[in-house]
């Protein structure tokens, strides 16, 4: 199997430059090309130096190295204009999804991290679909870069601003290949979006969580909740039977006090089952004492589960009751409803018409 190009960290693409034989300024190029100007074939551009167009040629043309450019198996803009799917295809078939989401004066994407998900959240597609396997580096920066020429196809100069690791996949669970990614997207002789412009979603995964801690990792990590009590979690999350709310709690305190960051909770609204000024009570005692960020979201629905949104009036008094107990806290509006975007429904949607035909 070739490695490619788009796992290399500019270090370890230095490295295989200088034992080419390659004097070590054509690293820079090479990362510039792929990197900072997104080409999805570097042999395309122009003013390649000759040694290294020859080497370039001759490394791809043979298979031993290759590119993470995954093709868009599906590409489907929102009615509302600012938001944009991708179902992207790797080389192995696996398809992913990749969404970009436009806010006045910036884009986000929104990356994934697994073909699949071993979590198994009930009210998610991803979830829903089961584990099928770990993303490598390069393909997870193939899915900013894919936005980044998308964003840049625009018009939009400044390209991307902000990435969320909220796609499929659970990000903690393949924390290694995620890192490296992160180290890739965040060079500034690259794409260069800051730390502070990433966030790293996880359901609960306790090891990843003390890990970002001790190594210091600079990203914001949101923590999706859903549930203040261990019964009604377990419900809802299973892998709250692994790592259990009061375990979950205790590695949010611990990564406050070691890094000095908020954490961003993320709650799921559904209706009658987690939506009450109750749960938004238990909420607040629960989480009594963190520097958190609570974001409120209103379910993306599902074939695969029955719950529904709740309903305005239960989140603005959930929304009410969270801020008066001190909490900063937000109602995320749903984007991109018209064409699934929610982890993993694009997905979901195209194996049904599939089994369908």
């Amino acid at each position: 199997m070739p490695q490619s190009f788009h796992d290399l960290t500019f270090d370890q693409l230095r490295e295989v430059i200088v034992a080419a034989g390659l004097r070590p300024a054509h690293a820079g190029t090479l990362w510039n090309t792929l990197h900072f100007k997104a080409m999805a074939d570097p042999l395309a551009r122009e003013d390649l130096l000759p040694p290294l167009r020859k080497w370039l040629t001759q490394v791809l043309g043979d298979g031993s190295w290759t590119l993470d450019v995954p093709p868009a198996t599906l590409d489907t803009p929102s009615s509302d204009g600012l938001t944009h799917k991708f179902l992207l295809r790797m080389a192995d078939a696996q398809e992913i999804e990749t969404v970009i989401m436009g806010y006045p004066g910036r884009h986000t994407a929104c990356v994934s991290t697994q073909a699949g998900c071993a979590m198994g959240c009930v009210f998610c597609a991803t979830g829903q679909m089961g584990f099928v396997r770990h993303l490598r580096p390069g393909e997870i920066v193939a899915q900013v870069l894919h936005a980044q020429r998308a964003v840049r196809a625009k018009g939009e100069k400044k390209g991307l601003r902000n990435l969320v690791f909220m796609g499929m996949g659970e990000p903690l669970h393949n924390y290694d290949a995620v890192m490296t990614a992160l180290d890739i997207i965040c060079d500034t002789r690259g794409l260069n979006i800051g730390p502070s412009k990433i966030s790293v979603s996880t359901v609960g995964v306790v090891p990843g969580i003390l890990r970002m801690a001790a190594e210091n990792r600079p990203y914001n990590l949101a923590v999706s909740l859903h549930a203040a009590t261990e019964e009604e979690r377990a419900k809802l999350i299973p892998a709250n039977q692994r790592w259990p709310l009061a375990d979950l709690i205790a590695a949010c305190r611990s990564y406050n006090a070691q890094t000095g960051r908020r954490i961003f909770f993320a709650w799921t609204l559904i209706e009658g089952v987690n939506d009450t000024p109750e749960h938004a009570r238990r909420i607040a005692e629960l989480l009594h004492g963190l520097d958190a960020h609570i974001n409120l979201i209103p379910l993306n629905r599902t074939d695969g589960y029955i719950g529904t949104e709740s309903s305005d009036s239960s989140a603005d008094t959930f929304h009410r009751i969270l801020q008066e107990a001190g909490f900063p806290c937000t109602i995320r509006q749903r984007r991109g409803i018209d064409v699934s975007a929610g982890c993993g429904q694009l997905k979901a949607e195209k194996n049904r018409r599939k089994t369908a035909v």
